[in-house]
């Protein structure tokens, strides 16, 4: 087992293109939740040429819908959600400055070629885990969508989150061995 490393977001470029898959990480900083619901309305703005509610340059989103708080805390159980759920939407994304995405399981082919050509990155973290998970969210607000109630778009602070990098710019998945 390597050594763990500590990234803060927004990432860059170059902190991307450091990382490699199967390198475990956690990260501190900034990130937004979504999940289904709010990547098609990104995504249809995006369409319409239309500004986003939150600016993805250099930002994480995290695939989680969490549970609500219970007293005394700032989040509920906030484990990963399905990956494969957003493939049809983390391409564009992707290309509209998102540089990584948290979630559980496999991802397609396109996502792993928007990681490639725009350098970004996807992690993997504990499924079935939420609630240990949650102690490593110091703070939540819903940002837009609030409709969508439990998928609205959040802005976390996470405090080393514990990831691996599933799927690096460089084509390499933790999910093959070769």
């Amino acid at each position: 087992m390597g050594e763990i490393r500590k990234l803060h977001t927004p990432l860059s470029d170059e902190i991307v293109r450091s990382l490699r898959a199967g390198d475990e990480l956690t990260i501190s900083g900034a990130v937004f939740t979504a999940r289904d619901m709010a990547h098609r309305r990104l995504c249809q703005l995006l369409d319409a040429g239309e500004p986003l509610p939150v600016d993805l340059q250099g930002q994480v989103i995290y695939f989680v819908g969490p549970s609500p708080a219970p007293a005394g805390r700032v989040i509920g159980a906030a484990g990963p959600t399905t990956s494969s759920r957003m493939d049809a939407f983390s391409p564009k994304l992707i290309a509209a400055g998102l540089k990584g995405m948290i979630g559980k399981g496999y991802r397609d082919d396109r996502l792993r070629q928007a990681l490639q050509q725009y350098v970004a990155v996807h992690f993997a973290t504990i499924g079935g885990a939420g609630a240990l998970l949650s102690e490593h969210i110091v703070a939540a607000e819903i940002v837009a969508y609030e409709d969508l109630q439990t998928e609205a778009i959040r802005r976390l602070q996470l405090k080393d989150f514990p990831v691996i990098v599933a799927y690096d710019c460089y084509g390499d998945s933790v999910y093959e061995s070769e």
